[in-house]
């Protein structure tokens, strides 16, 4: 069984799992096409150590990148950049800190916040 992503205009609408002989008879003829995508891959890396398909495993509003042939989420914040040389994972300008605590990202002061 694989999963499957409908695409229209770039945009992930949803995400199915299917045996790839179920496209041979379905019929679908609402705007878009079917992409194939991994469970097992995010941060362009499979989880069990095989090989990444298209970076990330699409979600319902991910953006499929037709040049590149990857899935990533939408930016969730403007001083955010996607990492597209390693995982296609979008980056803060300053690293999370890395300890236990929990932190949100502060878009206006562009800093991350401790959760107290």
């Amino acid at each position: 069984m694989g999963s499957y992503a409908k695409v229209v205009d770039g945009i992930v609408e949803k995400v199915i799992s299917a045996e790839p002989e179920f496209f041979d008879t379905f019929v679908d003829d609402s705007p878009g096409r079917w992409i194939q995508t991994s469970y097992n891959t995010w941060g362009n890396t499979h989880k069990l150590g095989g090989t990444p398909l298209r970076g990330n495993f699409a979600g319902k509003g991910f953006i499929y990148d037709e040049e590149n042939d990857v899935f990533y989420s939408k930016q969730p914040f403007p001083s955010w950049t996607i990492s597209e040389e390693t995982n296609w994972l979008w980056e803060p300008p300053i690293p999370r800190p890395d300890d236990i605590n929990n932190y949100n990202w502060n878009e206006e002061e562009q800093q991350w916040d401790l959760i107290e």
